[in-house]
């Protein structure tokens, strides 16, 4: 078990398998040394986590679905690096998209979720730029998406 799935692991958080591309592009690309994830949508195992902060969800509740992305891009990662989540130098970027009304102001509030989540599992190596942005609607009605940059050290 690397460090990283330890870390997880005390954290109670199993990596589920990464979610397969919902059309024509691919989950992730390694170039060099870096890992770019697509964006990774809001859902658990019971389903995808719809609503729209500012109407029908609140900050905590988006929270909570930003981490569930940030839960997605970790499988993802982990597909990079061929099963060794070992070789994640550090999160570099991660840009998130919050379905919410317009006068809804608080995605980074949403987002933290996410953000939160990394540093809990990588330590200062999760420690990344940033950018929330609202959206007026997101893919299959879910609440946040995320896509991310990682940094990992060669096989």
């Amino acid at each position: 078990m690397s460090t990283i799935e330890a870390r997880l692991a005390e954290l109670g958080v199993t990596l589920p398998n990464a979610p397969a591309p919902a059309a024509n592009y691919v989950p992730f690309v390694v170039v060099g040394d870096l890992v770019h994830v697509s964006g990774q949508i809001s859902q658990n195992a019971g389903g995808l986590i719809k609503g729209r902060l500012g109407a029908d969800m609140d900050i905590t509740a988006g929270a909570e679905a930003a981490k569930t992305c940030a839960i997605s891009i970790l499988a993802q990662v982990k597909n990079a690096c061929g099963g060794d989540l070992d070789r994640v130098v550090r999160a570099v970027k991660l840009v998130g998209f919050v379905s919410s009304t317009p006068e809804f102001i608080d995605q980074p509030k949403v987002i933290n979720g996410a953000s939160d989540f990394m540093v809990a599992v990588l330590g200062d190596a999760g420690r990344h730029a940033r950018s929330a942005i609202s959206a007026a609607s997101l893919p299959l009605g879910v609440a946040v998406e995320i896509e991310a940059i990682f940094q990992i050290r060669p096989a």
